[in-house]
């Protein structure tokens, strides 16, 4: 797995914290193409990647 900080983001920690916040919903829009979050994502495992679909609402 490559070394990614997105699992300890802070400003991910701010969107799960409050998800309306204009820092939580910048770091929302930012995954949308974002290269790292893409990186990262593509490391996890498949019940990894499902559970964060459904905690971000992703496809």
């Amino acid at each position: 797995m490559a070394d990614h900080n997105c699992a300890e983001c802070p400003i991910r920690a701010a969107h799960d914290k409050n998800p309306r916040s204009l820092t939580g919903r910048l770091w929302r829009w930012h995954i949308g193409f974002c290269p790292g979050w893409r990186s990262y994502f593509a490391s996890l495992d498949e019940a990894e990647k499902q559970k964060l679909r459904e905690k971000y609402g992703l496809r």
